[in-house]
Parts: structure tokens; C-alpha cells; sequence
């Protein structure tokens, strides 16, 4: 009997606990359900920002691997079917035909080495090139800006000259006109004192 009262008690303080936490669980939940609910409509709000700046980079990436990788890999696969499609070959060898003769392997390793050297040589001569033309065309606006300033300063200097000689030719008749004033007036001072010494 002790031990039913005890297993009736042990059973009524677990509902207890049980009612206890529910009731704290509801007491958190409508304490942080606005939060809850602000935070579900950021992530949303985020979620949709990030899909319309996600979409048109993935429309732009699928643009250029259609573009430039997709080519690539067709041909590689092209490649790659000639390459294991099976031969005709005599005397069981596996040897590239031209005209009916064998061509060596080497032959061919050698052409392709060759076919790159040149390829990479003619990209190099173009780069030079390109480098080449951009130096000229800089030179060239840095002549023509030298040639602009000389003629400038040319012009200036011409102007300056012009001024400068109309000024001396100012300065001369000034000077003239000053020297006849003072042999005139010379003059007059020496009459003068003639007549007040004679008188």
C-alpha cells in the first residue's frame, strides 16, 4: 500500500512538472513569438534580395560557359571520339596515314610541337606589336604636345619682341622730342640772359 502511495505521488509530482514546464514553455512563446516572427520575415526579406542579385550573375554565367566553355568541350570530345575510334590499320600497327604511307609517331609529336612554337611565337609577335603600336601612338601626342608648346612659346616670344620694340621706338622719339625741348629751351635761356647782361 506504501508503495502504491509512493508510486501515486512520485506520478502526480511528474504531471506537476510537466504542467509547470508547459506552462513556462507558453510563457516563452508569447514572449518571444513577435521576435520570432520579425526574424522569419528579415530571413525571408534576405533570402529574396539574395535571389534577385543571384539571379541574373547565374543567367550571366550560363551565357559565358555556353559561350566560350561549351565550345571547348565539344571539341575536345570531338577529339577524343576521332582519337578512339578504331583504325584500319596494316601490319597491326597504330601509325597516322597520309597518302597511303606510315608516318612515324615522332613525325607527328614533332609537327605538333612545331604548329605550337610557331603558334606561340606568332601570339608573342602580336602582343610585341600591339606594345609596339601603343609606344608609337603615345610618342606621337607627346611630339605633338611638344610641337603645340614650342609653337606657343614662339608666339609669345614673337609678341613679346613686338612690344618690346615699340616700346624702344617710343623711347627714342620720347627722347628726341625731350633732347629738341631742352636745346630749345637752352636756347631760349641763353638769349635771355644775353639781353639782361647787354642791358
Amino acid at each position: 500500500m506504501a508503495k502504491t502511495l509512493k508510486r501515486q505521488k512520485g506520478d502526480f509530482e511528474t504531471e506537476a512538472a510537466m504542467a509547470r514546464l508547459q506552462q513556462l514553455a507558453r510563457e516563452q512563446s508569447d514572449r518571444f513569438g513577435p521576435y520570432a516572427d520579425q526574424a522569419r520575415q528579415t530571413a525571408a526579406e534576405r533570402l529574396y534580395q539574395a535571389r534577385g542579385w543571384t539571379a541574373p550573375r547565374l543567367e550571366t554565367a550560363a551565357h559565358r560557359v555556353e559561350d566560350t566553355v561549351a565550345p571547348r568541350v565539344a571539341d575536345l570530345l570531338s577529339y577524343a571520339a576521332t582519337r578512339v575510334e578504331p583504325r584500319q590499320a596494316k601490319r597491326g600497327g597504330i601509325l597516322a596515314r597520309r597518302g597511303g604511307r606510315k608516318v612515324p609517331r615522332t613525325v607527328i609529336f614533332a609537327g605538333a610541337a612545331v604548329a605550337g612554337a610557331a603558334a606561340l611565337y606568332g601570339v608573342v609577335r602580336l602582343r610585341q606589336a600591339s606594345q609596339d603600336a601603343r609606344w608609337q601612338e603615345n610618342l606621337d601626342q607627346a611630339r605633338d604636345q611638344v610641337r603645340e608648346t614650342r609653337d606657343q612659346l614662339a608666339a609669345k616670344a614673337k609678341s613679346a619682341k613686338e612690344k618690346v620694340a615699340g616700346t624702344g621706338t617710343e623711347l627714342k622719339g620720347d627722347a628726341e622730342e625731350a633732347k629738341d625741348t631742352a636745346a630749345s629751351g637752352a636756347k631760349q635761356a641763353a638769349s635771355d640772359l644775353n639781353g639782361r647782361v647787354t642791358q
